[in-house]
């Protein structure tokens, strides 16, 4: 399309739009997706459209022909960098429509266990941006992760009922010190005014997390919808107003530093106890239907489950929160110059495996 600016003598032609395709395999993403832009001669993109699809597993449909056991390991899956929370979410689907009173200590773990992943993932985006002090502290969190569940990225360490096992001896002193040296190194000013999510484009598209946390979204389930772990937390959601990538980094670091504290809190109040429930060798939900969901490191990852009264789902929808993030991508690059892109793509944390499923 040719763009004109005035009318008459004193009209300046800018040239023609030029439609340029960034990726599938781009260094700005967390995986692999597509993004077409349309560019300006003045390098200046005018729109941005995110075409996804290239990671799809179907894993909503293997669902079905799982047991309630082998779902958890299928559900930590989507998002590599929230493995604990995506297991939580899908296991507390099942407890809330069996009735099951998991264990205090299993549920305060969960909590504890939650926010080390939060740290672990929000690392992982803030190290390109803040440095190499950001990739130690991750290091540190995800050993005593590691340590706790035996698995370094994909934990399954929650079982349906609770926990699959306590933490090992020693482990209290071990976690208190790893968050105690994370650091998310120095925010890089030149990320303010770019980039910017309004408060009514975020809305729009349906993000949450810290992307539309720092658009002015003051939604956090940890406080609007907690799980039994975080009831006693009181979590003050971190909320920033400008809606660019300064603003966004900036909830990242500020949330890295929340999460310590509330690992802190979680290790003074953690209960001696069971950490799971005797169940039978094979789990059936009964007939009906749940919705429960939790505040995940990119934001709200809900699960519907379906139910037939069988082991199996009849139906297990995820509700993931990179597919809607990344939509808005739309609303917020159009504007943006083609330098600042990567500055800007890297302030927008997603995963593709979260937007594919």
């Amino acid at each position: 399309m040719e763009i004109t600016v005035g009318v008459g003598a004193g009209a300046r032609h800018l040239g023609v739009d030029r439609v340029v395709d960034l990726g599938p395999l781009h260094p700005s993403a967390h995986g692999a997706y597509r993004l077409r832009l349309t560019v300006r001669d003045d390098e200046t993109i005018t729109a941005a459209e995110p075409l996804v699809g290239h990671l799809h597993r179907g894993a909503e449909k293997l669902f079905e022909v799982r047991d309630y056991r082998q779902v958890l390991t299928l559900a930590n899956r989507h998002d590599w960098l929230a493995a604990f929370c995506n297991e939580l979410a899908v296991a507390l689907a099942v407890e809330r429509m069996t009735g099951m009173d998991v264990p205090p200590r299993a549920q305060v773990l969960r909590a504890l266990l939650c926010e080390l992943n939060r740290i672990m993932a929000h690392l992982v985006f803030l190290t390109p941006l803040t440095g190499q002090v950001a990739a130690d502290g991750r290091e540190a969190v995800q050993t005593v992760l590691e340590e706790a569940s035996g698995g370094r990225i994909h934990f399954m360490f929650n079982r349906i009922g609770g926990l699959r096992e306590d933490v090992p001896a020693g482990w209290v002193e071990r976690a208190r010190a790893a968050v105690s040296a994370v650091d998310t190194g120095g925010i890089p000013e030149g990320l303010r005014g770019k980039g910017v999510l309004s408060r009514e484009a975020a809305l729009a598209h349906g993000v949450t997390g810290p992307i539309g946390r720092a658009s002015g979204v003051d939604l956090d389930l940890r406080r609007d919808d907690p799980s039994p772990g975080y009831r006693d937390l009181d979590v003050q959601p971190v909320v920033r107003t400008e809606g660019d990538a300064l603003a966004r980094v900036q909830c990242l670091v500020d949330e890295v530093r929340q999460s310590v504290r509330l690992v802190h809190r979680c290790l003074d109040r953690l209960p001696s106890g069971p950490v799971n429930l005797r169940l039978p060798k094979a789990i059936k939900a009964p007939e009906g239907a749940v919705y429960t969901r939790v505040e995940a490191p990119l934001g709200t990852s809900g699960v519907l489950l379906a139910s037939r009264g069988e082991k199996t789902p009849w139906r297990l929808k995820l509700r993931t929160p990179s597919f809607n993030n990344v939509q808005a991508l739309s609303a917020l690059l159009p504007g943006t110059r083609v330098d600042d892109l990567p500055a800007v793509l890297g302030s927008f944390a997603v995963v593709v495996g979260d937007i594919d499923k």
